[in-house]
């Protein structure tokens, strides 16, 4: 490769550039269940944590190419490198690691060096750490960036994940320590203490960009609001509860015996009836298949219903007992929060007497999620006890949310929440109108609100992702029947689907399953 140019003199110059390779890989992933995500976590009852560093680098340890040469405006001379037979060593024995549960935590140093691993490691669990590196250019040992990794390993497998790691000829050792209660970062450089400061501190540093690039691209004022929850340092951040039994185990033959509920079995096919379950869909909805295996899991026939069925008379919904409208973004969303789709069906006739004889059978039930959950809130004409369902507007922050939140079951009507009152829980949330707009609170109808670290209802961003008065994100009808709400419980219905678990959840049911057997339940006449 070359660049050409024309110098002052009007002479053409010619200059050769390096070439470079950029390789990606990918392989597959046997078991998500044995996902390590970066968070420091909880000590184990009775142990402490520590933190082993797995190092590559052979001794070298250039600072060309690195985070730190590019504050400085430099490039260096000298990049990070590797030899492959020794990754792919290092990638075998963290495979065994990983297999074998015996670490908490894993994060690679490679984007920042060793000091941003640990930063990171200890942000994202709101856990402190003391460091000691070994001993030489304070610079050179922070903030190399030569392949290697940070493991948090408890105390009774430390000796275990060394020896893996030497077996297979990889540098590693103890470099710190996960504090019990205190918010600390310190790091050593041999006998040097090159960072002293806490956790707050540092989270509130880290996030300084973000804040002011989101200042100017989004709403200024919940940008804001963000970049100062970091100044809480009394936060402790996304925390679940649960009151009610995981899996109530609703494909059993003694699901209706009063017997103890059972560990669930992945998509075992239930022997008692299946009720038909609709999951219907329109152009752009995407949400439909996780519905589905939702449902199907909890012992629903499910049958994908897209609209133009409905249109053409191929499918009548006389034939179900449940109906679901999907999440996902219909017309691509240009016609405003499900407008587009609730107007298919409600300037049609035909389409219009359907739903309306579906909605007042009194043994159906339905759901609405995200984009149908705008749909079906501009359907409520049609559904008895719907009267006071809200409208959803533009989010507050002015942008499309996708995020990990946290909700709360409130005591409502709902078919679907039935045991679940007073839980906190985790979902992933994914819309850009999601804000209710309703002149106030509406007892007994809301069922669901989204709440901060301490589980207080909030508005408060990004707890809050849209703004709605109370964080009010869930509403069912008077006879509960029929229940919309903007965040996923699709996305949570398994344990391995969760994003960040505390080890809170630590079976196959995710929280949310319990939501689909409630539905089965009712179905089948066991509610």
């Amino acid at each position: 490769m070359h660049t050409v140019w024309t110098d002052s003199h009007g002479q053409q110059q010619k200059q050769v550039a390096p070439l470079s390779l950029v390789v990606s890989s990918f392989a597959p992933v046997s078991d998500v269940r044995l996902t390590l995500t970066p968070d420091l976590k909880p000590d184990p009852e009775g142990e402490s944590t520590f933190l082993v560093l797995a190092d590559l680098s052979c001794g070298e340890k250039p600072l060309g190419a690195t985070a730190l040469a590019q504050v400085y405006s430099q490039l260096g001379d000298t990049h990070a490198d590797c030899d492959a037979a020794k990754l792919k060593d290092f990638f075998n024995a963290t495979q065994r690691i990983v297999k074998n549960s015996l670490a908490l935590a894993y994060h690679d140093r490679s984007d920042g060096g060793v000091v941003a691993t640990l930063a990171e490691m200890a942000i994202t669990g709101g856990r402190g750490i003391v460091a000691r590196l070994a001993d030489g250019d304070a610079l050179q040992e922070l903030f190399n960036e030569q392949p290697g990794a940070v493991l948090q390993v408890a105390e009774s497998n430390v000796k275990k994940v060394l020896r893996l790691y030497h077996a297979a000829g990889i540098e590693a050792e103890v470099i710190g320590a996960v504090t019990r209660s205190s918010r600390s970062f310190e790091v050593f450089v041999g006998q040097r203490k090159c960072i002293e400061t806490d956790i707050t501190t540092l989270r509130r540093a880290w996030s300084e960009t973000t804040y002011r690039m989101q200042a100017l691209r989004d709403n200024p004022a919940t940008a804001k609001e963000e970049y100062d929850n970091a100044l809480d340092a009394e936060d402790p951040g996304l925390n679940f509860k649960v009151t009610y039994d995981l899996d109530l185990g609703t494909g059993s033959d003694d699901a209706d015996t009063g017997a103890e509920p059972r560990q669930m079995l992945l998509f075992e096919a239930p022997r008692k009836a299946k009720p038909a379950m609709c999951i219907l869909r329109e152009q752009g909805v995407n949400g439909h298949i996780e519905m589905a295996a939702a449902f199907a899991l909890a012992g629903f026939s499910c049958r994908d219903v897209h609209m133009s069925d409905l249109i053409a008379g191929r499918v009548n919904l006389d034939d179900f007992q449940g109906l679901v409208a999907c999440g996902g973004f219909s017309y691509g969303d240009v016609l405003g929060a499900g407008s587009g789709w609730a107007r298919s069906i409600l300037f049609n006739d035909n389409l219009k007497e359907m739903f309306k004889r579906f909605f007042e059978r009194p043994d159906t039930f339905s759901l609405g999620v995200c984009n149908g959950c705008q749909m079906l809130s501009q359907l409520k004409e049609l559904i008895p006890g719907a009267e006071w369902w809200p409208k959803f507007v533009r989010n507050i922050s002015e942008q499309f949310e996708a995020r990990y939140s946290c909700i709360e079951i409130e005591p409502s009507p709902s078919i679907f929440f039935k045991g679940m009152e007073g839980s906190r829980l985790p979902i992933a949330v994914a819309h850009g109108e999601g804000r209710v707009w309703t002149t106030g609170w509406t007892p007994g109808i809301c069922a669901a609100h989204f709440v901060d670290g301490r589980g207080n209802a909030t508005t408060r961003y990004p707890w809050n992702p849209n703004g709605s008065l109370g964080g009010q994100t869930a509403f069912t009808t008077a006879d509960g029947r029929a229940t919309i709400m903007m965040p996923h419980p699709e996305r949570g219905f398994r344990a391995c689907q969760l994003s960040y678990n505390p080890g809170v959840f630590t079976g196959e049911p995710g929280p949310w399953l319990r939501m689909f057997q409630n539905a089965y339940r009712f179905a089948t006449g066991q509610a």
